[in-house]
């Protein structure tokens, strides 16, 4: 791998969570080799952990992450690491500040996205609302969290906003979606003048026939800009004769209109094949919902879930990436 210097677009991350590609391998991503990172029962009362967002935070790492306790209840608790890999998760979910007591009414709360975008920590998720939407909060220390609104109608999920705006305007990707486990799918941008209130939607992607995105895909983690275009890390899904298979591929975004796709990954670049992706309360899942990028080495830590009971960590550099994409691409 060439050292990448002007790729990413963003800030020195220095102490990224990081593993070489092992020796004799030509994986285009890696596997943390002390995987899972974060077991079902790192809290007392949980039953699983996984679909989790983390952040560089103050020199060290801070995020969301998605907690089922033992009464299968879906939740989002805070956590703090020194290192990216080894967490310590708040015991209590994140209690929300709500202007509105309306917002206040708790159904569920799933699959953050955590992204620092001007002077916040932005937090969107799968919120119940009268069914699945994407509720939009904020947080400056992961301390103190305010509600701001839900983004759109039920139903729909996998909102990831973007690290800056686009054309004057905060810009999030999304998936509309069903009240159950949503047999369709596919990628939208919306864009926002203040947060609340979402228009300007143009279709990205959809999934592609008798592949591992055949039935549905999702925006991943937080975009990440490079001077090629935003690079989209985002899960796709395969309905095989035992169910779902959610695996992870990439696209190359223009970079004013993100809605054009310029490249996008006929391979996947995971798929769910050790026991913690392939063993748990949902078998066959890597679901990507973070990554830390270092803009000096082109570094990229990616976190995912793994058989939606687990948190696993996987490795690329950005060059690597950028160059399988741009050679598999099938639009």
């Amino acid at each position: 791998m060439s050292n990448t210097h002007t790729t990413i677009i963003g800030p020195a991350l220095p102490n990224i969570p990081w593993q070489p590609r092992p020796a004799n391998s030509e994986a285009v991503l890696w596997r943390y080799s002390e995987n899972p990172i974060i077991p079902r029962d790192l809290l007392p009362r949980s039953n699983s952990i996984f679909n989790s967002a983390a952040v560089p935070f103050q020199g060290k790492f801070a995020g969301v992450f998605r907690v089922d306790d033992t009464r299968r209840i879906m939740n989002l608790h805070s956590g703090r690491s020194e290192d990216g890999i080894h967490w310590t998760l708040s015991p209590e979910p994140i209690a929300w500040e709500c202007a509105d007591p309306e917002l206040a009414k708790f159904e569920h709360r799933y699959d953050p996205r955590v992204c620092w975008l001007e002077d916040r920590y932005y937090v969107t998720w799968c919120n119940g609302y009268h069914g699945p939407t994407i509720g939009i909060g904020y947080t400056h220390d992961f301390e103190k969290f305010t509600f701001i609104e839900n983004a759109f109608l039920p139903h729909n999920r996998n909102g990831v906003l973007f690290p800056r705006k686009i054309r004057g305007k905060y810009a999030m990707f999304s998936r509309p979606s069903d009240t159950g486990h949503t047999p369709f799918g596919d990628i939208f941008y919306s864009e926002s003048p203040d947060m609340i209130h979402w228009g300007n939607h143009r279709f990205v992607m959809k999934p592609k026939g008798w592949t591992w995105q055949s039935t549905k895909i999702g925006a991943g983690p937080t975009p990440i800009e490079t001077t090629e275009g935003w690079l989209l890390i985002y899960h796709g899904v395969l309905t095989s004769c035992n169910g779902f298979v959610y695996s992870m591929g990439a696209a190359l975004l223009d970079l004013d209109q993100p809605w054009k796709v310029i490249y996008r990954t006929a391979p996947y670049l995971l798929s769910p094949q050790t026991l913690y992706e392939c063993v748990g309360d949902v078998p066959n899942v890597a679901f990507p919902c973070a990554a830390l990028a270092d803009a000096p080495t082109g570094r990229i830590a990616i976190y995912y879930g793994g058989a939606d009971t687990v948190t696993a960590l996987a490795f690329t550099q950005v060059d690597l990436l950028l160059d399988f994409i741009k050679a598999n691409s099938e639009l």
